[in-house]
């Protein structure tokens, strides 16, 4: 069945895929077509912020991934959830809102990224952002709706206070002039209800009437005709269907999807392809490589005061959380209850933040399958730029077949030294002054050597990202203006593009590329942001940590991008 032609075809509904079908669409002349594996995203569970581990663990709303075996962790295989349906991973995510460092979009310019330095990205942060009370580098009337929680809970204050005691700064919103710090953190979040790029982008673009989705939509490969890319073939409940792109196909299936459809089209290792029996369109090596993440691990302390949520665990009490936020939108159902965290140098001669800690009041797995029978509060505590890197390969050429995704964790040395100062580092915090008053005994790692413990519990954050990585180097896959090399009228726009993962949750930096990648291919731009702020430690060569970050870089990034490649090339 042939759908007809449109300007643009865009494969994914996720949180790439949704801005470009907005922004695209603003032209009400330009009619676009998104194609989305999964359903509708219509569920309480995913609207209500605090459910969050539900649709997470759902086979509705999740692919179910597991990666390879990890030679760096004894060959155990990690939980891989990816989002399916509208909105993709951001109907399924923790709902924090971090924009990263500045200095990673320095980083990535310096890896090749031509544009992408922050004074040129900032401008797109504040066109999403629709802060509540956002300063003035901050975004206030962008559709992406960003909130902080009410902090009620003391456990979130004292967290803070401790890590200032131990000597880090403390930064009143770490999404503003300071990102290095101890402070409160924010989250995607609308009048209680969960604000997912398909809230913020998708819905209001369908409403334009130019923007047609079809769920259920498994792309098999893009069409081309000579090496232009024409269309795509995909089947709806097993009935084969195409659709012609007069302009250009934008491929937005993200970090594990995304160069699996290149490589099922003909783009990528021309070896693998042939494997499989794929025509080689373009032999590009790198598509599917250089598959970098963010692992996280969580410290437990026994909280030797009734003022945990522990009490909110139970049946009923959820019952009544849940009620009061189907009632009011409020209450502790309406916060994903990561309130306060930070951002820390794991050692000195790191220029900026390379552990992130969020902090939950609460001793509870991520996933919300195992909870401490008492009162406990935690940690979420990982590294930022891992230098391991893993790969994305065909399992076959099946389009309803998974890929086989090998993230090669802590197979670089210096993870160990980054994962060992996670631990160490909170626990100088856990024992700061503020803290001691609540802290009990550690619950994890607790006597268990640390080592062990890294192997045995460290966890994927869910933030897999390079795949599809831009740069001027031709080896590359996509070029700084996210073209697919080889080949024309094909883009890649979401998380694949990133050179480096940015020190903190990748939602938000996601978006913003998204925002940029939509003027450039309308073949335009904001303008380059007059206060662009390069903060860090004056003395961030010599000390770990400085309760000060008052040198500015923004006058010096030459200097600057040398010590940036020095810390990432090492």
């Amino acid at each position: 069945m042939d759908l007809g032609s449109y300007d643009y075809v865009i494969i994914g509904a996720g949180s790439a895929g949704s801005v470009l079908a907005n922004r695209l669409g603003e032209d009400p002349g330009t009619r676009i077509l998104v194609l989305e594996a999964g359903g509708s995203d219509r569920a309480i569970t995913v609207q209500m912020p605090a459910a969050l581990s539900i649709p997470m663990n759902s086979t509705r709303f999740n692919w179910g991934m597991k990666t390879e075996p990890e030679p760096g962790l004894d060959g155990r295989q990690v939980n891989l959830p990816r989002g399916k349906g509208l909105g993709g991973s951001s109907s399924i995510n923790g709902m924090c809102y971090v924009r990263g460092n500045p200095m990673d979009y320095e980083l990535w310019e310096a890896l090749g990224a031509t544009g992408w330095h922050w004074a040129n990205v900032l401008p797109y942060f504040q066109r999403m952002e629709g802060v509540r009370g956002g300063g003035p580098l901050r975004g206030t009337d962008g559709p992406l709706k960003v909130t902080r929680g009410p902090e009620t809970n003391p456990l979130y204050h004292a967290f803070v206070q401790a890590a200032g005691a131990a000597g880090y700064p403390i930064s009143p919103n770490m999404n503003e002039r300071q990102h290095e710090g101890f402070g409160p953190m924010e989250m995607t979040v609308d009048d209680g209800v969960r604000c997912s790029a398909a809230r913020a982008y998708l819905r209001p673009a369908m409403a334009r009437g130019n923007v047609r989705v079809i769920t259920g939509a498994l792309v098999d490969r893009i069409l081309f005709q000579g090496t232009r890319a024409v269309g795509v073939a995909f089947t709806v409940r097993g009935v084969a269907q195409q659709a012609q792109a007069g302009r250009e196909v934008i491929l937005s299936a993200g970090s594990i999807m995304s160069p699996v459809i290149l490589k099922r089209s003909g783009i990528g290792p021309a070896a693998e392809l042939a494997g499989h029996g794929i025509a080689v369109l373009a032999d590009r090596a790198m598509v599917g490589e250089n598959l970098m993440d963010h692992l996280e691990l969580y410290l437990q302390q026994e909280c030797t005061q009734p003022v945990s949520l522990y009490p909110t665990q139970g049946p009923l009490a959820k019952a009544r959380i849940g009620l009061q936020w189907l009632l009011t939108r409020r209450g502790l159902g309406a916060t994903n209850h990561f309130e306060t965290g930070g951002h820390a140098r794991s050692r000195a001669g790191i220029v900026y933040p390379d552990i992130q800690f969020h902090f939950l009041p609460l001793a509870i797995s991520y996933d919300g399958k195992s909870l401490a029978s008492g009162h406990g509060f935690q940690v979420h505590v990982g590294t930022k730029r891992s230098k391991s890197r893993g790969w994305v390969r065909l399992r076959d050429a099946r389009p309803d077949s998974l890929p086989r995704v090998q993230f090669n964790y802590m197979t670089h040395p210096d993870d160990w030294l980054e994962f060992r100062a996670c631990i160490a580092l909170t626990r100088e915090i856990f024992a700061a002054g503020p803290l001691a008053p609540y802290a009990g005994r550690e619950l994890a790692p607790g006597d268990e050597d640390v080592d062990s413990f890294i192997k045995r519990k460290v966890e994927s954050a869910y933030h897999p990202c390079g795949t599809c990585r831009m740069g001027e180097d031709p080896q590359f896959v996509t070029d700084a203006q996210a073209r697919v090399r080889g080949v024309t009228g094909l883009r890649v726009v979401d998380a694949s593009l990133m050179p480096q993962a940015t020190a903190g949750d990748l939602n938000a930096p996601t978006i913003m590329l998204a925002e940029r990648c939509a003027d450039l291919i309308r073949g335009q731009s904001l303008g380059p942001a007059e206060d662009a702020p390069l903060l860090a430690s004056a003395d961030w060569a010599g000390v770990q940590r400085s309760p000060e970050v008052g040198r500015d870089y923004a006058t010096d990034r030459a200097a600057l991008r040398q010590a940036l490649l020095a810390n990432a090339l090492s």
